[in-house]
């Protein structure tokens, strides 16, 4: 039981006085970047399947 009270002390103490948080300002700003570029691949993977659907049926009508 000693070992899990340590246990649980030490993490404490590493999470309060030794791990550096960011602050409100930099999590926004993270997010916004995060969404951002989410949008973006999000809009490259959708161009991607549009331009290949396309090649595709323009191959089928050649073919079929």
């Amino acid at each position: 039981m000693a070992k899990k009270e340590s246990y649980i002390k030490s993490s404490y103490d590493e999470l309060v006085k030794k791990v550096s948080w960011p602050t409100w300002s930099d999590l926004q700003n993270s997010t916004i970047v995060v969404a951002i570029a989410s949008a973006i691949i999000a809009l490259i993977i959708y161009a991607m399947d549009s331009v290949f659907s396309n090649m595709l049926d323009v191959f089928y009508r050649l073919f079929s």
